[in-house]
C-alpha cells in the first residue's frame, strides 16, 4: 500500500536539451561555459537522476522540456514574519531516535522548507543554492492543484457537478469502460477501470504509456477493461490524471495554465511565474504533474485552501463546500479525497515524489511546504521523518 501513498511518475514528452549559453562566443569560452553549465540528466530517466542531475534539472524543467507559463500577480500576497520562537527546541522522534529541524533537512534531502502559521512565516530555509525565487518541480502536488481547478470550473458553471458522467465532457469515451463513471469517481481514483501502476515493470500500463502524447493517453484509456464497479475500489492511476486534465480543458474550452493564472495565481497574489509541463510542444499540460513553482507560492496555495477558496479581495473562486467535499474520505480508500491525501484530524496534503509537499492543518492555521530531492522517488524512512516532523511542528504551534 505504501507505493500508492505517494504521487507517481513524472512523464516528460518531446523533451530537448538546453541550448548552449549565448555568452559562449569562442571555443575557450564555450569550454568554460560547458564546465560550469548545469548537469542535466536525460528527461526520460528522471526517476533515476543522480543528485547532481536532480539539483540542476528540478529547477530548470523549462529549459529541457516544453512548458507553458503561469504569470504572477502584480501585487503579491505578503508573507510577514511571525514568532519564530514557537519552533524553538522542536524535536521529533523516529525509531527511538530524536531529530530537530537540522536533522529533518539533512535526512530528507530538503532544499526548501517553509512553515506558515496564520499566514506568517515561522521558518523559511533553503539549501544547496536554492533561494526564495527558485522554481522547483512539484511532481504530483499538481494533482491537488488540478482538483482546485475542477472546483473553479464548477463555480464558473463550466462543469455542472462532480456527479456528471465523464462522457458528458469527453463523448469519445461512450461505449468504453468509462461509461457510467462520474467525475467524482475519477477524482477519487476509483473509476473501476483496469490499470497497472507498477513502475518497475516496463510492460505495465504506466510503463507502456510513459512517452505518450495527450491524445495517445486518451486512446489508450478508452481501450482499458472494467475491473470493478465505479466508486468502490481505490486504484492509483496516473493515466486518469490525463483524463481529468482533458475533461477540464474540454469544459473550460482552453488550456489549464492560463485558467490557473486567471482563477488563482494572479488573484490570490502569487509572487513568481510558474511553468507547467506539456505533454508535447504547444499541447496539453500534464494533468497530474509538474507545475514548477517557488516554495513561497507553494505556501500561498496552502493558504488559499485555508481561505476556503477565496482570493485576497474576498471573491470566491471555489464553491463554498468544495474543499470540505474534496477532503471527505472516499469509499474506496479513506485516506484519499479529490486528488488530495487525507492525514487525519482534518489535515490534508498535496504530495509529490522525491520530497515535494504542501501539508495543511486547518485547526492550527498551519501550512508546511517542502522542496526536496530524495535519492529515490519514495521511501518509508523519508515518509516517516516527514510525517513525524510535520506533526511535531503542529504540536509546537498549537
Amino acid at each position: 500500500m505504501r507505493r500508492l501513498l505517494f504521487a507517481p511518475l513524472f512523464l516528460f514528452a518531446c523533451a530537448k536539451q538546453a541550448p548552449p549559453p549565448e555568452s559562449a562566443t569562442s571555443a575557450p569560452a564555450a569550454a568554460a561555459a560547458a564546465a560550469d553549465a548545469p548537469k542535466f540528466g536525460k528527461p526520460e530517466r528522471i526517476l533515476f537522476w543522480t543528485p547532481e542531475e536532480q539539483l540542476a534539472g528540478y529547477k530548470n524543467v523549462h529549459r529541457i522540456a516544453p512548458t507553458r507559463p503561469v504569470a504572477p500577480s502584480a501585487t503579491p500576497k505578503a508573507l510577514p514574519k511571525g514568532d519564530a520562537s514557537k519552533l524553538d527546541g522542536l524535536e521529533y522522534e523516529v525509531d527511538g531516535e530524536k531529530f530537530g529541524v537540522d536533522g529533518f533537512v539533512e535526512h530528507n534531502h530538503v532544499v526548501g522548507l517553509l512553515v506558515l502559521k496564520d499566514g506568517e512565516v515561522l521558518l523559511e530555509r533553503y539549501e544547496r543554492g536554492n533561494a526564495p525565487d527558485t522554481r522547483w518541480i512539484s511532481f504530483s502536488v499538481t494533482k491537488s492543484i488540478v482538483s482546485l481547478l475542477v472546483g473553479a470550473a464548477i463555480a464558473d458553471k463550466k462543469i455542472a457537478s462532480v456527479k456528471d458522467p465523464v462522457t458528458k465532457y469527453l463523448p469519445q469515451f461512450e461505449g468504453t469502460a468509462y461509461d457510467g463513471v462520474t467525475i467524482e469517481n475519477v477524482l477519487q481514483m476509483a473509476s473501476g477501470v483496469a490499470w497497472n501502476e507498477d513502475y518497475a515493470d516496463p510492460n505495465s500500463d504506466v510503463g507502456k504509456t510513459a512517452r505518450f502524447t495527450a491524445p495517445q493517453h486518451l486512446e489508450y484509456l478508452a481501450k482499458q477493461p472494467r475491473a470493478a464497479e465505479p466508486g468502490t475500489k481505490f486504484n492509483y492511476n496516473t493515466g486518469e490524471t490525463h483524463l481529468v486534465g482533458a475533461l477540464l480543458r474540454a469544459a473550460i474550452g482552453g488550456d489549464l495554465a492560463p485558467y490557473l493564472e486567471a482563477k488563482i495565481w494572479k488573484p490570490y497574489g502569487m509572487e513568481t511565474e510558474a511553468t507547467w509541463l506539456l505533454l508535447e510542444p504547444d499541447g496539453a499540460e500534464h494533468g497530474g504533474c509538474c507545475l514548477s513553482a517557488t516554495l513561497r507560492d507553494f505556501g500561498r496555495l496552502g493558504l488559499f485552501t485555508l481561505a476556503n477558496g477565496a482570493v485576497s479581495d474576498g471573491t470566491r473562486v471555489l464553491p463554498e463546500q468544495w474543499l470540505a467535499q474534496s477532503m471527505a474520505p472516499s469509499v474506496g480508500y479513506p485516506g484519499y479525497g479529490y486528488l488530495w491525501w487525507l492525514r487525519g484530524e482534518g489535515r490534508y496534503a498535496a504530495i509529490g515524489i522525491f520530497g515535494q509537499a504542501i501539508w495543511v492543518s486547518p485547526e492550527e492555521g498551519l501550512v508546511i511546504a517542502t522542496h526536496g530531492m530524495w535519492p529515490q522517488a519514495v521511501g518509508p524512512s523519508f515518509s516517516a521523518h516527514r510525517a513525524a516532523f510535520f506533526r511535531a511542528v503542529a504540536d509546537s504551534v498549537h
